[in-house]
């Protein structure tokens, strides 16, 4: 009889299913309205830590409504000096949470070398692909040294 109780007991935690919870605030409407690569990068600057730019490699993503208008930013990654760690899906689950339209990725290059790697082209595409299937368009990657930058789109290279 007490084996049966204590197999009950433990069959019922197996049943339980945690309840997801996602949430997204936006304290008032930006107006910050976004036209070219340099009115994107602007933004960036303002949060990428101007004493770590030649330092240490971070990766961000700018999420705009359907008016170019900014929605958002996130840090996806703030790693080492030579590399960053892009998770894809979290870039899109940010862009599904605050409904955008469109997208701007942007990362420094410590080394202050404004060529984009192949390791930047691989991912700009696997970013590109994951937002074509969600009908979120990828506008720009630009690559931002303390003084300089350089864009995708600008470039031809999207």
């Amino acid at each position: 009889m007490k084996v049966s109780a204590v197999f009950r007991a433990k069959k019922m935690k197996f049943n339980v299913v945690n309840e997801i919870k996602l949430s997204y605030y936006r304290k008032g409407n930006s107006e910050r309205l976004i036209t070219n690569s340099k009115d994107a990068v602007d933004v960036f600057r303002e949060h990428f830590d101007s004493d770590e730019i030649d330092y240490r490699e971070s990766f961000y993503t700018l999420y705009l409504n359907q008016a170019n208008k900014v929605l958002g930013i996130k840090r996806i990654s703030e790693c080492g000096i030579t590399s960053a760690i892009v998770d894809v899906r979290l870039i899109m689950q940010a862009a599904l949470l605050c409904n955008a339209s469109s997208i701007i990725l942007a990362h420094n290059h410590p080394s202050g070398n404004l060529k984009p790697s192949a390791e930047d082209v691989k991912i700009t595409q696997n970013i590109k692909a994951a937002s074509k299937f969600l009908n979120i368009q990828l506008l720009d990657h630009c690559i931002l040294t303390s003084t300089e930058y350089t864009s995708f789109s600008d470039e031809g290279m999207l």
